[in-house]
């Protein structure tokens, strides 16, 4: 009888050790271990939170690899297997490594991780929605590891970031962004769901790999897959109504006609879409007072026409419109360019959004140009006709954004803004020390991935890094708190402006156009009361006070700690 007892409380205690939020390692006390049937199952040295972060983060450091790359995929693994074994522990680790940790926990770490996903698989994490289940998905959510969630991060794989179809491996995008929903924004990560829908994959090294672990099937397009995401939406609001669910890194073609389709049905948003815009207005609030300029005065070039290029361009007018300009001078005063030359009406297959930036031939009168032969229309055309401002790409065609063109961008205007935001850094439309090099030093950077500081008559200044952790976990947070049943645009535009408010080079002309990495958790608090604030104007929260929101703000931030 004693013996069956025993042999009870130490499964017990072995559960409690392979439950990540619950695990405590090391830091179960004396009596904890008594209590829980631990005893013995830990070494003898009880650690606190402080002791056990230090050394966790020590073993980071420690990694080894035959390159710098190979090494940030090691040290990528190291943190997943601590957040796999200690959720609370891996958080403290992060709040105190912020900087260091976040671009090898996504980032640019994280395209990496995605590639060789099923070679690094070792726990499962997460909901693995497949197109063979599509009968079963109420079945198959009913299985998610904790039955409230406030959050789902879902992805197809058919995008990620800028290395194509990924298939499963796409998993890796939804883990990282719901661990930084809860570094900076400080959702709970108990409820926190990453989902990915594998509907196959289109690359087919990738499929025939023998370890690929996702399902081996051709991408399921059309009418297949447009039923199979309305069935996804489908039980997610029959099992967890009122959950955030953001969608992540899907194709162009299919990232808009979702959010349009499900935006008004339900709490979600698209962060490649909305987060990004919502940052880049952000860093253009920040950049804009610098250069002694207003948002209403900018003239934009966009190199990048797909849905995440379309929807900074969106929530640019919304913004420039906000400063006082009207709308059809705002749309005017953005140019969007795609891999043939500048939009122009009456181009072949256009979406409706992209139609909307598209100029026509009265427009470009003066341009010395035959509007018909689009490549004549180039970069460098755009450039020296419009004489923007604001020049951005998310375009990932690498080196775009020439010398040529930089320095014919910098005969127009004091202070070029300049965002070369396609990740991963390989894509990067410029390198932000050309562009210092090339405008001597005038040029206002954002950039989509880590740079290195650059370095401009003997001083260094920080590269801002243009990325959407600035906004969505603030949304979360704001959405969480408030009780929002709708992400709007005005809440999207609130956090934009916002950010811009928190850019150091408002207060620094050396600055950097966005916070420290290190202050992220901070402005999240910020951006998060804003997001509250708007959504409860826009009659999609319960009614509160500005003091209210903030209090419930506060009181929705988890932070690491052993409870």
């Amino acid at each position: 009888m004693g013996d069956t007892a025993t042999s009870s409380s130490t499964t017990a205690g072995l559960q409690l050790l392979q439950d990540p939020l619950l695990n405590r390692g090391t830091a179960f006390t004396e009596a904890e271990r008594d209590e829980l049937g631990l005893r013995g199952l830990l070494p003898p040295q009880v650690e606190t939170i402080e002791q056990q972060a230090d050394r966790a983060w020590r073993s980071v450091e420690a990694v080894e690899g035959t390159s710098a790359t190979s090494r940030q995929l090691a040290q990528h693994i190291t943190l997943r297997q601590l957040q796999d074994t200690n959720e609370v522990l891996f958080y403290e680790v992060l709040s105190r490594h912020v900087e260091e940790a976040l671009p090898l926990v996504y980032t640019p770490t994280v395209g990496a991780a995605c590639q060789r996903f099923s070679q690094i698989y070792r726990r499962p994490r997460g909901l693995f929605v497949s197109y063979p289940d599509r009968h079963r998905l109420r079945e198959v959510l009913r299985n998610r590891p904790r039955a409230e969630v406030d959050v789902i991060v879902v992805t197809d794989g058919q995008r990620i970031l800028g290395l194509g179809d990924q298939g499963v491996g796409g998993m890796g995008i939804p883990i990282g962004k719901l661990s930084l929903y809860t570094a900076i924004g400080g959702i709970d990560p108990a409820r926190t769901l990453p989902i990915v829908l594998d509907v196959g994959c289109d690359d087919d090294d990738l499929r025939d790999d023998p370890f690929y672990l996702g399902w081996r099937h051709p991408r399921v397009t059309g009418e297949e897959y447009e039923e199979f995401v309305d069935a996804f939406v489908a039980a997610v609001r029959e099992e967890l109504p009122g959950v955030l669910l953001q969608w992540e890194d899907f194709a162009s073609k299919n990232a808009l006609p979702i959010l349009d389709r499900y935006r008004d049905q339900l709490l979600t948003f698209n962060d490649d879409i909305q987060g990004t815009a919502a940052v880049v207005a952000g860093a253009m609030t920040g950049a804009a007072s610098v250069s002694g300029t207003s948002l209403r005065e900018q003239r934009v070039v966009m190199v990048g026409a797909g849905s995440a290029g379309i929807g900074v361009c969106d929530r640019l007018v919304q913004a420039m419109v906000a400063d006082g300009a009207t709308e059809d001078d705002a749309v005017a005063a953005v140019h969007v360019l795609d891999v043939g030359g500048l939009l122009v009406e009456g181009q072949a297959g256009l979406t409706p959004a992209q139609a909307r930036y598209a100029k026509s031939a009265e427009q470009l009168a003066g341009w010395g140009v035959d509007v018909e032969r689009r490549s004549e229309l180039d970069l460098l055309t755009v450039v020296r006709n419009v004489e923007p401002t604001a020049l951005i790409g998310l375009s990932s065609a690498h080196g775009i954004f020439t010398r040529e063109v930089i320095t014919e961008m910098a005969s127009h205007v004091e202070r070029p803004i300049v965002f070369p935001l396609s990740n991963p850094t390989s894509h990067a439309e410029a390198e932000p020390q050309d562009l210092s090099d090339w405008t001597d030093g005038r040029a206002l950077v954002a950039t989509g991935s880590p740079f290195p500081p650059v370095e401009q008559d003997g001083a260094r200044r920080r590269v801002a890094q243009c990325n959407n952790v600035y906004v969505f976990p603030a949304v979360g947070l704001g959405v969480v708190a408030s009780r929002a049943t709708r992400v709007t645009d005005a809440m999207l535009l609130q956090a934009a402006l916002a950010l811009g408010e928190q850019s150091p080079v408002r207060h620094d002309p050396g600055g950097a156009l966005l916070p420290e990495v290190a202050d992220m958790p901070t402005a999240a608090v910020a951006i998060a009361e804003a997001v509250a604030r708007q959504a409860v104007a826009d009659g999609v929260a319960p009614e509160a006070t500005d003091e209210e929101v903030a209090a419930a703000v506060r009181a929705a931030r988890w932070t690491p700690a052993y409870r």
